[in-house]
């Protein structure tokens, strides 16, 4: 699993980066479906790695990290801390072995007063069906104004970037933090005020049957899914943007 991140503004960005296995079981995840063991890499926008860890515990920062709300719940999961300069930077989840299953990348921003911001993430990976969809979650505070996102599903597109066995007609939906779905888009010029919206900020979709949403929401927990249409699978990317 690939999650990217982008931090903008002008100064560092202190981030806590976290790789998730075992403790998925707690959202219902069954536990011989897991990824037991997972290995999280940083890599800066040149590619180079920064950082990696394991076992949170065998961290540099673990005095930083046990005892907060960062630990854990199980000692084989990994958790990165780093300040960062504005820039492009790629988190990667894989198991220890080559073992495989379902994770769960996660980034915080963890200090909101500095002059920089968390501006997109997106995860990319294989898009099943049913519960084993795409799920990206992200929530919004420390601004009581309502934030303006945009939501980007994409698969026939990154045959660009070399890729195959793609997911070919993705599809999006919001949900709010009761589940309660807000918006659901299937091609992104279905929706033509959203479409206006993502083409005015750069973000229009290259291939007409990737999804796109365009909202203002306030502060809270969401969760964006990415799917196939039919239901299909395939390789997806999704992607979360912070507008101003």
């Amino acid at each position: 699993m690939i999650g990217g991140f982008i931090i903008t503004g002008n100064a560092s960005k202190p981030v806590v980066i976290r790789g998730m296995g075992p403790s998925v079981t707690s959202s219902g995840i069954a536990a011989a479906e897991v990824l037991l063991d997972p290995v999280l890499e940083l890599h800066g926008p040149n590619g180079a790695l920064i950082t990696m860890n394991d076992n949170w515990k065998d961290s540099p920062e673990k005095a930083q990290i046990e005892g907060t709300v960062f630990q854990p719940g199980d000692d084989r999961e990994s958790v990165i801390l780093a300040a960062l300069q504005p820039g492009a930077y790629t988190a990667i989840l894989t198991g220890a072995g080559q073992t495989t299953g379902v994770g769960l990348v996660e980034v915080y921003d963890n200090d909101q007063a500095v002059d920089s911001q968390l501006a997109n993430i997106s995860t990319r990976g294989f898009v099943m069906i049913q519960d084993n969809v795409m799920i990206g979650g992200f929530m919004l505070g420390g601004n009581p104004t309502p934030t303006r996102i945009a939501i980007r599903g994409i698969g026939p597109s990154l045959a660009s970037s070399g890729l195959s066995n793609l997911l070919a007609d993705p599809t999006l939906e919001l949900h709010d933090g009761n589940g309660t779905t807000m918006i659901s888009n299937d091609n992104w010029q279905d929706d033509p005020i959203s479409a206006a919206q993502l083409s005015a900020n750069g973000l229009a979709l290259k291939n007409v049957n990737e999804s796109g949403i365009f909202t203002t929401l306030p502060p809270g927990a969401f969760t964006a899914i990415l799917a196939g249409k039919g239901p299909g699978t395939g390789i997806g990317l999704i992607e979360i943007y912070n507008v101003k």
